[in-house]
Order: structure tokens, then C-alpha cells, then sequence
């Protein structure tokens, strides 16, 4: 499946909530006054557009209207699409270095899909003809290293794990030892998310990341950060709480196919100021895409609004 109808399946939901918004709104007269413009901000409110977000946005088209005098549908859609647009900035490719080891960490709350996006990716990079070493460093829950082991007969990715309760740090050594031995250009390490002990977590990231250092000093370094598009606003809570205790490069974004609320993703990329790498699109093992900002734009905005019509 191509990657718009992977982005325009997985965000059905919050594309058929918007639709059916805006045709209510404005399906009719065709064309948006004041009091419309305060119903669409709601609307996008409803699909987990922050209210700042909303306000950039909204803000964008009232200085649309005021410039031009043209309040048509179609240049509304037109105006909110550039501002989200902008709102998202640019896209960002995970650009695999084949001259030296590719070393991704996954960091994020447990329940977020943390250890499936992880297996998730290794099978992509599997696809693409990289060898792949998954390490299991989410040693506190035995559930994590039982589904990674899943994934790893999956995705045929080799896979590095120690005892419930272990040092994460000495599997993350053991698996850079075993990246280096075998050759293999993408490690990716599926790390604990205990956000409610910032410390605990901050030490452990930052020793994880020091053996990262002396042992692969090479290495290009990627951290991520994977949300639950379903848990809405606390999303957002959750990148810049992250963000506070290590260096983020970027965000994953989950089940934005759970519900109507896709409009998360745009709140976090902008008001989190972090690029979004990846969206989980759905249950099955390729639903995982590279985000596209164009994709994501046009699955979430209705192309028209006619009748009812998008």
C-alpha cells in the first residue's frame, strides 16, 4: 500500500471527524464568517489540537481573511493546510549510515508501544537489507523482553537480552559488542519508560548513553520518542518531561488510527519542537511509516467540502 493510503486508512477516523465538521459548518453557505471560525477552532480542539496550536492556526486564516477578503471554503482548507504545514516543519528521513553503527534508542512510558514499535522497526530496516541487533534493555518488565523475543523471530533480527532485573546498561554493552562481531549497521535498544522517577531514569539513560560512548564512539546516535496518539494531551506532557531528562532527536507517534484525535501529532511537533520520524498507522507489522508532513496534511484535511461531499 502506498504511503498516502497508509496515512489516509490509518487517520480514517479523525479525516471523517474533521469532514463531517466542516461540512456542518460551512458545507451550506460555502463560505466562513466569525462565528464559524470559532466553531472550527473547537472542532479542531475536539481532535486534540492544543488550543496554542488551534490559535496559530486559526490566527493564520483570520490574517488570510483580513489581507485578502476571500472567506471561501476552499481558501480556508487552503490556509489551515500551509499552517499546519509549518506548524509540522519539515520532513525528517532516519537516514541509516552504513559506514558505522546506527545506534537508535527508544525511549518513552511503558504502554506507549515502546517495545512493539521497536520490532516494528527492526523488520523495516530488515526489509531494506541491513543486519539488525535489537537489545532488550527494558529489563524491569519481563513482558518486554518476551515480546521483543517475538519480534525477533519475526523480523529475523538478532536479539540481546539478560535477566529480568538486570543492569540495562550491561545489555546495551552486550549488544554493541555483539553489533560490532556481526557486523550489523542498526541497533536498536528498547529502553525502560519509569517517567514517574525522572532521576532513576535520567541516570540510567545517561550511563546507557556513556557506554555507548567509550564503546562505539563512532556510532551514530538517535533517540527516540515513542507516544500514545490515543492519550491525547498528555502526549504532549510526556515528550517535553522526556525532553527534560535527555536529549531528544525526534518523535514516534502511535495508533493514530485509535481514534478521531490524530490532531495530536501536530500539537507535539510544534509546541514540543521535536521532528516526528515515524507514525504507527495500525496493528499489522508494516503499518509503521516514515511520517510524511504532506501524507499526514492531506489524509487529515478534506480535499473539498460540497454537499457533504469530501
Amino acid at each position: 500500500m502506498a504511503m498516502f493510503a497508509k496515512f489516509k486508512s490509518g487517520l480514517q477516523k479523525t479525516r471523517d471527524f474533521f469532514t463531517q465538521g466542516f461540512t456542518k459548518i460551512a458545507g451550506n453557505l460555502g463560505r466562513f464568517d466569525e462565528d464559524m471560525l470559532e466553531e472550527l477552532s473547537m472542532l479542531m480542539i475536539q481532535a486534540d489540537v492544543s488550543v496554542s496550536s488551534t490559535e496559530f492556526i486559526i490566527g493564520r486564516v483570520k490574517d488570510h481573511i483580513k489581507a485578502t477578503g476571500d472567506t471561501r471554503v476552499e481558501a480556508v482548507l487552503e490556509v489551515i493546510r500551509q499552517a499546519m504545514s509549518d506548524a509540522l516543519g519539515p520532513t525528517c528521513h532516519l537516514d541509516i549510515d552504513p559506514n558505522v553503527l546506527n545506534v537508535i534508542l527508544m525511549v518513552g512510558v511503558n504502554g506507549t508501544g515502546k517495545t512493539t514499535t521497536t520490532g516494528k522497526l527492526a523488520w523495516a530496516y530488515k526489509q531494506q537489507g541491513y543486519k539488525v541487533v535489537m537489545a532488550a534493555a527494558d529489563t524491569f518488565r519481563a513482558a518486554a523482553i518476551d515480546q521483543l523475543e517475538v519480534w525477533a523471530e519475526r523480523s529475523e533480527a538478532d536479539l540481546i537480552k539478560g535477566e529480568q532485573g538486570s543492569d540495562p546498561a550491561s545489555v546495551v554493552f552486550n549488544a554493541i559488542q555483539a553489533a560490532k562481531s556481526r557486523s550489523a549497521q542498526v541497533l536498536i535498544v528498547d529502553t525502560a519508560g519509569r517517567l514517574h522517577n525522572k532521576k532513576n531514569l535520567m541516570d540510567e539513560l545517561a550511563k546507557i548513553r556513556r557506554i555507548i560512548g567509550r564503546e562505539a564512539g563512532d556510532a551514530k546516535v538517535t533517540s527516540l520518542l515513542v507516544i500514545d496518539a490515543t492519550t491525547g494531551q498528555n502526549a504532549l506532557f510526556q515528550a517535553q518531561a522526556f525532553n527534560e531528562v535527555t536529549d531528544l532527536d525526534g518523535l514516534v507517534i502511535t495508533k493514530l488510527d485509535g481514534n478521531a484525535k490524530g490532531g495530536i501529532a501536530l500539537t507535539v511537533a510544534r509546541e514540543a519542537q521535536l521532528p516526528i520520524y515515524f507514525a504507527g498507522l495500525g496493528e499489522q507489522i508494516d503499518d509503521l511509516q516514515e511520517f510524511d508532513r504532506e501524507s499526514y496534511i492531506n489524509s487529515l484535511i478534506p480535499e473539498e467540502i460540497s454537499q457533504g461531499k469530501a
